[in-house]
Formats: C-alpha cells, sequence, structure tokens
C-alpha cells in the first residue's frame, strides 16, 4: 500500500537533512539579533498543521528562554484592524505555501510596526516570504499530498533549529544532527497494531502534553482529514475535566507519552482509563512496559515530538485506506487554503 501521502511523510528525513547543510548563516545572524534585542513577547501566525507546528515552536520559546508566546487570532489584524502594539515582538509565521492572506497580512503589519518578523515556509519566493525581514525556509520540496507532512515535520526542525540559534545551545544544535536518522527509524516502525481499535471508531481523543501536545493536536488533525474520524485532541491534564464524560467502554484513546516530565503523568492517565473501559493506545518509549504502540526518541527528549509524528503518519496513511478512504484526495479540501 503506498500514496503520495505516505510517500511524502517518509522522505521527511531527506528533507530535514537539506535543511540543516543550509542557510546556518541566517540562523546564526538571527540567533544574534534576537539575543541583542530580545523581544518581550513573541507571535506565532499559523492555520492547521503549522499552527500545530507554532504550538511546538512556542513551548521550546517559553520553557527553554522564557519569553511569553501567543497563537494570532489574525482576524485582529485582517478583520478587526486592531491596533496592536508591534514593539518589541517576533511574529513568526509558518506556512507550507505562503499564500493564505490571513498569515500574509498580520507579517506586514507587525514588520511595519517595528517587530522582528520570521517567516517559515517552504515557497521562498511566496508573498510570506517577501512580507517578512526573515525567512527560513523548509526545504520540503514541492509538497504534491493534500495532507501535510514532510512540510510539517520540516517546520518542527525549523522551530528547535531557530530556538537552538537563539539559546546559543550547542547540546541541541548537535542533537538536530542527528535528527534525519532518527526520522529514518522511526519511518520503519510499525504501528499497524492501532487499526482494529481505529477502524470501527467513529470519535477518538488524542492526548499529549508538554511538546508533544502539538503532536497531539496534528494527529487529530490527520485523523479527521484523511480517515473522516471525528478526532479531538486534548492535554493529559484537561481530559480529566469536562472531557472524561465522553468515556464510554470502548472508546479509542491515542496518547503520546513522549518523554519528559509529563511522561509519568500519561502513563499513569492511560491505566485509569482502561480501568473505564477505554481501548487506550498507549505510544510510550520501549522502556515502558505498558505500551501498546512503541513511540520512536531523538537525541534529545525536546525533539521527540518529531519523530513521533514521523511515526504516526505511516499508521494514517494505513488507516485512511482501511477506512475506504483515499489519504491524497481528503473531501472537501485542496492543497492551498486563502482565507481572510
Amino acid at each position: 500500500m503506498t500514496s503520495l501521502m505516505l510517500e511524502e511523510a517518509r522522505s521527511a528525513a531527506t528533507c530535514v537533512a537539506s535543511q540543516l547543510a543550509a542557510d546556518a548563516p541566517t540562523y546564526a545572524a538571527l540567533g544574534r539579533t534576537l539575543r541583542g534585542q530580545p523581544p518581550t513577547v513573541a507571535l506565532t501566525v499559523a492555520r492547521g498543521s503549522s499552527d500545530h507546528a507554532a504550538a511546538y515552536l512556542g513551548y521550546l520559546v517559553m520553557s527553554r528562554l522564557g519569553r511569553i508566546v501567543a497563537s494570532l487570532p489574525m482576524s485582529l489584524v485582517t478583520l478587526y484592524k486592531s491596533p496592536l502594539h508591534a514593539r518589541p515582538t517576533l511574529a513568526v509565521a509558518i506556512s507550507q505555501s505562503g499564500q493564505s492572506p490571513d498569515v500574509v497580512e498580520p507579517i506586514g503589519y507587525f514588520r511595519s510596526g517595528g517587530a522582528t518578523t520570521v517567516a517559515v515556509v517552504n515557497d521562498a519566493a511566496s508573498p510570506l516570504a517577501l512580507a517578512a525581514e526573515w525567512v527560513l525556509p523548509l526545504h520540503a520540496g514541492p509538497e504534491r499530498s493534500v495532507a501535510a507532512t514532510k512540510s510539517f515535520i520540516a517546520s518542527l526542525a525549523v522551530g528547535a533549529r531557530l530556538v537552538a540559534h537563539w539559546q546559543e545551545d550547542a547540546a541541541l544544535q548537535y542533537a538536530l544532527q542527528a535528527l534525519p536518522e532518527a526520522l529514518q527509524v522511526a519511518a520503519r516502525i510499525d504501528w499497524s497494531a492501532a487499526l482494529d481499535v481505529l477502524v470501527p471508531a467513529r470519535a477518538a481523543m488524542v492526548v499529549g502534553r508538554g511538546p508533544g501536545y502539538a503532536v497531539a493536536c496534528e494527529a487529530a488533525l490527520k485523523l479527521k482529514e484523511t480517515s473522516s474520524l471525528q478526532a479531538e485532541a486534548f492535554s493529559g491534564a484537561e481530559i480529566q475535566h469536562g472531557p472524561m464524560a465522553l468515556i464510554d467502554p470502548g472508546y479509542p484513546l491515542l496518547i503520546f507519552a513522549t518523554r519528559g516530565p509529563a511522561l509519568a503523568g500519561l502513563v499513569e492517565l492511560a491505566a485509569a482509563m482502561r480501568q473505564r473501559g477505554a481501548r487506550v493506545l498507549l505510544a510510550a518509549p520501549g522502556d515502558v512496559p505498558t505500551r501498546d504502540l512503541t513511540l520512536p526518541t531523538a537525541n534529545t527528549p525536546d525533539l521527540d515530538p518529531i519523530v513521533a509524528v514521523q511515526a504516526f503518519y505511516g499508521l494514517a496513511a494505513q488507516l485512511a485506506v482501511a477506512r475506504g478512504n483515499d489519504p491524497d484526495q481528503p473531501r472537501h479540501l485542496r492543497k492551498v487554503t486563502r482565507t481572510q
């Protein structure tokens, strides 16, 4: 079984290797700028999968650099024309195509107001790239599948690379160099054991926490768009409030238990949900005995979400076909979406 979605997902390691071999002077210069003129706050500007990549970037910036990061409601600029103060702010837009007006216009607005603006984009000649002061290309190559895969993984890698240079963290920069190999390993991991749970499902929850929450959001989106499965993402803490009421016997939960402080709590959550009768798919590292799916790891826990989503994409492509869908032609969707 193959598809454009699966082929492109499996090419992510090559894309990231190309990315890591390029633009070193740009990352170094941007890092120096951010250290010399530290922003008091940072904003991310993105939609869909790119917004999930932005959430991962935001987590790294907040946890490692202590800067508050918020996701910008773009309509404040595009529709409501709100008088937002741009200085001293870092505004980072993430987009595969760089075409949508509601991503391009805010970056132009913040740049004209004196903010440091960065475009993380696959098309370095796009309107978004032209609107920003700094451009960090994904180097993912043309993406033909409607469902973004390699460009999402490349966006996560750019975010980690940006933080590594901003922080002057040699260890993180070194770990990034090993990421392509880790992605190759992750692409070969078999998660087909999840099919028995997800093929007949009508709804599901996808759970993560910390930097892994961004992957839970991305996985839920892919389950919706490629398998027509009503999947919703929650943090491991949030699920124990209102969403708990949805847990009936047999309800599917996919839990991304990446390494770090949240791991133990997510493993405990999986056990508690099993006691309530849920059909739990615990994706956890190989040393967690109660795992259902083996979660690949990178050279440092902060990069684990990148290899985790690589493993998930293989399952997503399999699941779409098993549920009678074409992963390359999701219903009602197109590759480039232009919104205001």
